[in-house]
């Protein structure tokens, strides 16, 4: 079992950074597969990007490529979300995921463990 729990996300202005976090309590936190979807108001929730348990490797999304960064320290228990050029298209709440396969498409099916979410908002 893995709990998550998200935090930094905010309200920023189009070009800005934030950088969210996942804390996650759990003994096999560093065998999972970690990462981050979405769900913007109105729509599904949507992959966003992915880190193998050694960080070696990683997916995103083809618009966060770029522009995001997803990475984790082990020894914490913690995966980050460096997020930078902001566009208020980003604008949604981004899930904490754990326990997904390591593909560059997985579904929201896919994922055994979620957060309860943090809110990005973004103005033009």
């Amino acid at each position: 079992q893995v709990q998550l729990v998200e935090s930094g996300g905010g309200l920023v202005q189009a070009g800005d950074s934030l950088r969210l976090s996942c804390a996650a309590s759990g003994r096999t936190f560093s065998t999972y597969t970690m990462g981050w979807f979405r769900q913007a108001p109105g729509k599904g929730r949507e992959f966003v990007a992915a880190i193998s348990w050694k960080g070696d490797i990683t997916y995103y999304t083809d618009s966060a490529q770029g522009r995001f960064t997803i990475s984790r320290d082990n020894a914490k228990n913690t995966v980050y979300l460096q997020m930078n050029s902001l566009k208020p298209e980003d604008t949604a709440v981004y899930y904490c995921v754990a326990d997904l396969p390591l593909i560059p498409t997985p579904l929201t099916r896919d994922v055994g463990y979620w957060g309860q979410g943090t809110q990005v908002t973004v103005s033009s």
